[in-house]
């Protein structure tokens, strides 16, 4: 977006004083600016994380690299770059909820609308108001743009990438939304932070899977996060006991950091958490149909993932519950259209029910199954019955 028409000349100082003030209003609770070249070597990280597969299946990463690797390839006019940080803290520690095994664990910063809507809504707000009042160009870009978007928040001074590859802010801890306005206005650029890690390591000792290889690199193929959200196929069986009740999402690695504030004031109340996404029954969760799962998940963003792989990880948290009251909701799902949830529900009855009723179970399962998959973990269970 732009304008041709400006307001009469003010120092650039008393620009960003405006423009963080402005940001506060509307809503954020850190604005800082930064150059485009000030994060030489995210691209060097990136390159490395990608060599190495730590991106699994998601192919954008790699396929949108060479956008991703400096500012300048999105737009090469851009002179500064605003980051912006809202934070989604808890009222309580996540962790707490672990096990109330009946109940599913949804990230908290899916429990509430879609981020992206709601900060792209308000970046769009602030960046019209600073092209109106200074006739520069501007562009805002949230979590979908290919913008590394955490070395830039460090570089700005927002926060440091913690061990946890996430940004952490000394005011607001790691629970944090990133947004950008990319702008042609030259801006003075703020301090970046600095690590202030120190010898912690809370972040990588808590991960359930081990998906740090070292301090600052995740292998996104371990992590529960990835495997609940991206993973599209069957969950590797070596990690389906480890997420427990986890059904879109984890935070462990963010609920233990020493940084975090709880219950923050004034949070924005478009991303309060909904009631009905916050623990909500696995066994009502096993029953949606496609229609109850859309409105369910209207405006969250769960429903991006879809039925299939959201019905796959409530499978595998049936099945870690320990609570035989479950069986039947894993029983209904062995005849779902989707063999993504047939499969799951069968590794879930390998849990709750005994060996002699689910191999003759099995026998007669795998003479009606057709899906390779799902025959897959029928045999895995009269391999274990055997």
């Amino acid at each position: 977006m732009s304008t041709s028409t400006s307001e009469a000349s003010v120092s650039t100082d008393d620009l960003k004083r405006w423009l963080i003030e402005r940001s506060l209003a509307e809503g954020f609770d850190i604005a800082r600016v930064t150059r485009p070249d000030a994060a030489p070597q995210a691209g060097v990280r990136l390159a490395a994380f990608l060599e190495a597969g730590f991106h699994g299946t998601m192919d954008w990463m790699a396929t949108k690299a060479d956008r991703r690797r400096h500012p300048h390839a999105l737009w090469p006019e851009t002179r500064s770059i605003i980051v912006l940080g809202m934070s989604y803290g808890p009222d309580h520690d996540p962790l707490d909820d672990l096990d109330k095994r009946d109940r599913g664990l949804i990230s908290v910063y899916a429990r509430g609308n879609d981020y992206h809507d709601v900060v792209k809504k308000k970046l769009k707000a602030i960046a019209r108001d600073f092209a109106a009042r200074t006739g520069e160009d501007v562009k805002v870009f949230v979590d979908t743009a290919p913008v590394m978007e955490k070395p830039l928040g460090q570089a700005a001074g927002v926060g440091w990438q913690g061990k946890h590859t996430n940004l952490v802010s000394r005011e607001l801890g790691s629970w944090l939304f990133l947004g950008e306005i990319f702008t042609t206005a030259d801006l003075p650029a703020d301090d970046p932070e600095v690590d202030r890690c120190g010898s912690c390591r809370a972040c990588l000792d808590v991960c359930p899977t081990d998906a740090f290889p070292e301090p600052y690199r995740l292998d996104s193929r371990r992590c529960i996060s990835y495997l609940t959200i991206e993973h599209a196929g069957p969950i590797p069986r070596g990690f389906r006991q480890k997420i427990g009740n986890r059904i879109y999402g984890c935070d462990d690695c963010l609920a233990v950091c020493p940084w975090n504030k709880f219950a923050v004031a004034g949070r924005e109340a478009k991303l309060a958490p909904r009631p009905e996404l916050t623990l909500p029954v696995l066994e009502e969760l096993a029953r949606l149909d496609d229609p109850a799962f859309r409105q369910l998940f209207r405006k969250s963003p769960v429903k991006r993932s879809g039925r299939a792989r959201f019905l796959r990880n409530v499978m595998i948290a049936i099945g870690n519950s320990g609570e035989p009251g479950l069986t039947d909701s894993a029983k209904a799902r062995l005849d779902d259209e989707a063999p993504l949830v047939r499969g799951a529900a069968v590794w879930a009855l390998s849990r709750l029910v005994p060996e002699s009723e689910l191999a003759s179970l099995a026998y007669k399962r795998l003479a009606e199954e057709d899906d390779a998959d799902v025959r897959d973990e029928w045999q895995a269970v009269l391999q274990t019955s055997a």
